[in-house]
């Protein structure tokens, strides 16, 4: 197998890069968007009456060229979590050679890569570069440390996480800390194909996971607990504590709207 997460000991984990055709049809969605809104903004400087100087017509150009071929990508990439208009169309994700979402400095290289292999060169260093990688890589994922996953059509988890009732006391008081993006969704694949998995590798990659994840566990889990039982304990908690923090912030968003429609000490408005 040559596609996937890689894990300790070379293991790999199930995660598939997009087709070259799928790459490619998100790829097309965004340069073609990015090209109108090129068009767009060059009509537009051109009958601005900065262009009366020549000079400073010319600096605008160049940063609103630079503003949509390098700040929009990367902002864009940044705040989606590797989802581009293009990618959105064409259901996939940008993600860390780890499984991880990327973060603004691997938006950035792939960004200032792909004005010279996508623009400068029409896409033709992109494309070679692209067809020779087993994971259809361009130089800007090579530099960055990424690539494309498909993340829509897919079938899911099969096997849902659950508590196991022996672990359920010890996860309510245990300290957990936040798992790496790459950690998390490694276990999370693991439990998913542990029941395809053969014996030997089912039972080493749950220990090698357990280890890792223990790290961000304390006190761990009591003696004698299988690795699995570990790791879906954990996912579980983690998960359940996410939605509660969540729900959280919700109902206090929502009593600060509530305050900030009254009127200084809680008197209400009777404009309202």
């Amino acid at each position: 197998m040559h596609d996937g997460i890689l894990i300790g000991e070379g293991v790999v984990l199930d995660a598939r890069p997009a087709s070259f055709a799928t790459r490619a049809l998100g790829a097309l969605l965004d340069v073609t968007v990015t090209a109108v809104l090129l068009f767009v903004v060059s009509l537009l400087v051109t009958a601005s009456p900065l262009m009366v100087d020549l000079q400073w017509g010319s600096a605008l150009l160049i940063v609103l060229v630079v503003v949509l071929l390098v700040g929009l990508p990367v902002t864009v990439e940044t705040l989606s979590r590797g989802r581009s208009l293009g990618k959105l169309a064409a259901g996939i994700r940008v993600v860390r050679d780890d499984g991880g979402p990327v973060h603004v400095r691997h938006a950035l290289v792939r960004a200032l890569v792909g004005v010279g292999e996508l623009w400068l060169t029409l896409g033709a260093v992109a494309l070679v570069a692209s067809l020779a990688n087993a994971k259809g890589k361009r130089l800007g994922d090579m530099l960055a440390g990424t690539y494309a996953i498909r993340v829509r059509g897919g079938r899911g988890w099969s096997v849902p996480l659950m508590m196991p009732p022996q672990l359920a006391g010890w996860a309510r008081t245990a300290d957990m800390r936040r798992l790496p993006d790459g950690l998390a969704l490694a276990a999370r694949q693991l439990l998913d194909r542990a029941p395809r998995l053969a014996p030997v590798s089912r039972a080493r990659l749950a220990d090698e996971l357990a280890a890792r994840v223990e790290a961000y566990v304390a006190p761990g889990p009591p003696p004698g607990t299988p690795a699995e039982a570990f790791l879906h304990a954990v996912l579980y908690e983690r998960r359940d504590r996410e939605l509660a923090q969540s729900r959280r912030e919700r109902e206090r968003a929502s009593r600060l709207g509530t305050t900030l429609h009254r009127l200084p000490y809680a008197v209400p408005d009777p404009r309202s």
